[in-house]
């Protein structure tokens, strides 16, 4: 499915239907638009008694409820573990394709076969270990086998027997798995492993070898697939998290993301196939209730909405922070007043006191299915969960609000910023890039982003601004460089408070050995980057990236 084939679909439905013959219909996660008409279609057979109808799908949390409901569900999923997936990958493998050549390319095949595993099996600490699920497949493995089988046979017609490593770092990375990826970092982290494991140091028969796959492998000089086999056999069921580079502490990271998907989907679970379309008074109340009696203790205390703001004038009295700071205070507030809007008329059609409309029913209906309506996303894009979006919404414009009455005592460079309580985060490190260039006379595109936890970044005229509000997961950081987490370390930190200033490029005062560049992320879900932030980690860059660090704003 998905590619127009719905009409045929169903004509294949109705013939299958009548005569009595099997139909399966793959990839249904693809028209999830498409389902509805689908389940008309399933309502109005009258069905030959041999009639089976077969639907696949990945998970999606638009799949229609009721058609789950009506199925027989089966999940499939193969047996997790490098180990088990290394014998899949010799299963597919025979001796003969396998041993065919020198010693050095049935190594190679191993190698092979440990990265896909790896590349797979990293895919269970999502989103630290990849930000999403990467469909890294065995049509990847059997191309990687050919591009490995032509460069070996190649490698034996020279005198110099020398693989060309460079060929297998470029391909692998730009055509076969890393085409598959599309987020900056993950393609990092796929590249810190094709460096490390397809090089000469790790080829050469077990005597003669200098680096190693894991510490308790050692690739055997023979090209016997049975040999290779045993190390399998000698694996442990349970992977190391060290196998793949990760934290020692990364199942409390897991078990949180387990536990957040649980919650998540019994709240789906929890949904409820309530018609909008028909109002329900007594129902309407008691699945709205709640959010409603949210809404009015998190306003309990405070008259957001009933302040009259106006939209800030463009003079050119403003400088770019201050305008900004304006605009995020204006945006926040009216979409307080407008969620308080849109809730009190909700309220008074529950109490009976007004006629429902079509504006009211299009935003009900995400409500009663506990997401945010699209209105109010359309304003500022956050939590799709519509009780944490009123938290976040009612918590972010109140720091707004005390954060421009604190401007007009103090100057804003003297104050620290705390990242987290902005809506636009992302627009407010722009607007310190376009203030510094303004006044340092630098072209934009040339300043490029520091930052200091000693001190302030002094450099001619630029423009220093102390932040808070950040969390560090995947590692440990104290202010002076990168540190491993104990296994008993909490999945995330709070990251010290920093400097930071937009510098000149060539001014820039980090030395790009010692540092990487973490991203900076508006959640823990990893979705979306707000900028990119250079911390101290000494020499070994791979080992950071591997380990999935990564900073994120503070969740209310």
């Amino acid at each position: 499915m998905g590619q127009g084939q719905m009409e045929i679909a169903l004509d294949l439905l109705k013939k299958c239907s009548n005569q009595g013959t099997w139909l399966c219909l793959k990839n249904l996660h693809l028209v999830t638009s498409w389902l509805t008409t689908l389940e008309k279609e399933l309502n109005a057979l009258k069905p030959h008694k041999d009639f089976r109808l077969w639907l696949t799908s990945e998970v999606h949390t638009k799949f229609p409820t009721i058609l789950l409901q009506s199925s027989i569900k089966v999940t499939y999923e193969a047996p997790p573990g490098i180990k088990r997936n290394l014998l899949r990958t010799f299963e597919i493998w025979t001796p003969e394709e396998f041993g065919k050549g020198s010693v050095a390319r049935s190594q190679i095949l191993f190698i092979l076969a440990w990265f896909h595993a790896i590349v797979q099996e990293r895919r269970k600490y999502i989103p630290q270990g990849w930000t999403k699920f990467y469909e890294f497949s065995q049509a990847d493995l059997r191309a990687s086998y050919e591009i490995i089988h032509r460069l070996c046979e190649r490698a034996g017609r020279q005198s110099s027997g020398e693989i060309q490593w460079n060929y297998i770092h470029g391909l692998f990375d730009q055509a076969i798995y890393g085409g598959r990826v599309d987020n900056p970092t993950d393609t990092d982290v796929l590249r810190s492993y094709l460096v490390q494991y397809f090089n000469a140091a790790m080829i050469g028969g077990a005597k003669g070898l200098k680096s190693r796959l894991a510490s308790n492998i050692n690739l055997p000089n023979s090209t016997e697939l049975h040999d290779y086999k045993k190390i399998c056999d000698d694996l442990n069921d349970d992977d190391a998290p060290s196998l793949f580079g990760l934290p020692a502490n990364i199942e409390r990271s897991a078990q949180r993301m387990n536990s957040a998907q649980i919650i998540n989907s019994l709240k789906i679970l929890q949904r409820t196939d309530v018609e909008v379309e028909k109002f329900d008074k007594d129902k309407w109340s008691a699945l709205l209730t709640p959010l409603l009696n949210l809404w009015k203790k998190l306003n309990q205390d405070g008259d957001l909405f009933k302040l009259k703001v106006q939209l800030p004038t463009e003079d050119g009295s403003l400088s770019p922070i201050q305008s900004f700071l304006q605009l995020e205070r204006y945006n926040g507030i009216q979409l307080v007043q407008t969620i308080h809007e849109n809730l009190a008329s909700l309220s008074k059609v529950i109490r009976g006191i007004s006629l429902i409309t079509n504006e009211i029913q299009e935003y009900a209906k995400d409500l009663l299915q506990n997401e945010t309506p699209q209105t109010w996303q359309n304003r500022w894009e956050g939590p799709t969960d519509s009780l944490q979006y009123l938290r976040t919404v009612v918590s972010k414009a109140k720091a707004m609000q005390q954060m421009i009455t604190s401007m007009k005592d103090q100057d804003i460079f003297s104050q620290s910023i705390n990242l987290s309580d902005l809506f636009r985060s992302d627009t407010f490190l722009n607007a310190l890039r376009q203030q510094t260039a303004r006044a340092t006379k630098q072209p934009m595109d040339t300043l490029v982003l520091n930052a200091s936890w000693s001190g302030e970044v002094k450099h001619g005229k630029n423009i220093t601004i102390k932040i808070t509000g950040l969390q560090l997961e995947g590692c440990l950081f104290d202010g002076g460089r990168l540190s491993e987490s104990a296994p008993d370390s909490p999945s995330v930190n709070a990251f010290p408070a920093c400097y930071i200033a937009w510098l000149p490029r060539d001014n820039s005062q980090q030395e790009t050995r010692e540092i990487i560049s973490l991203p900076v992320y508006f959640s823990s879900d990893r979705d979306k980057i707000v900028t990119r932030l250079n911390v101290p980690c000494g020499s070994e860059k791979e080992k950071w990236l591997q380990c999935g660090a990564a900073l994120f704003l503070k969740n209310v």
